[in-house]
């Protein structure tokens, strides 16, 4: 019987330390990782601009809007919300537009890619969910209006 309690003692143990991890220092992570994989895209679009014109003209083909026009879109939003990201500042918009864009490459620039568009679902789905966490200047921001619209009211 004890043989049988220690490894649910040790599971119940691991479960609650497990639980007391802040969620900010889980999210951070997922913030990183979301920088990161738009971040470096965003840098190899604008180091070669012609290429990535080229790409856009001959390859990705995104319906409706015109090849430069797109080019610079997907630039900026990765250049752009990714950072916000990091920081944490209007992250939840910030994830909505990157997930936005992964949808648009899913289905219209590589369908064979969502094993690694499941992956970047996969940690921004949480940014998007809960926020970025008490690590962030939206959290900050929060704290400060807070302070502002209660001093308001007094």
């Amino acid at each position: 019987m004890s043989i049988a309690v220690k490894p649910l003692a040790l599971a119940q143990r691991a479960t609650a330390l497990l639980n007391a991890i802040p969620y900010s220092a889980v999210i951070l992570p997922a913030r990183i990782a979301t920088f990161s994989v738009f971040f470096r895209s965003g840098l190899v679009k604008i180091a070669d601009w012609n290429a990535t014109i080229q790409l856009f003209r001959e390859e990705y083909k995104v319906p409706i809007l015109p090849p430069e026009f797109a080019a610079h879109m997907a630039a900026a939003m990765e250049l752009g919300l990714s950072s916000l990201v990091l920081v944490g500042l209007f992250s939840r918009l910030s994830v909505l537009g990157l997930l936005g864009m992964v949808a648009v490459i899913q289905l219209f620039v590589e369908p064979m890619g969502w094993p690694d568009h499941i992956q970047w679902l996969g940690f921004m789905v949480f940014i998007l969910w809960r926020g970025a966490g008490s690590l962030s200047l939206d959290h900050l921001l929060v704290r400060i209006m807070s302070g502002v619209s209660s001093r308001n009211r007094s």
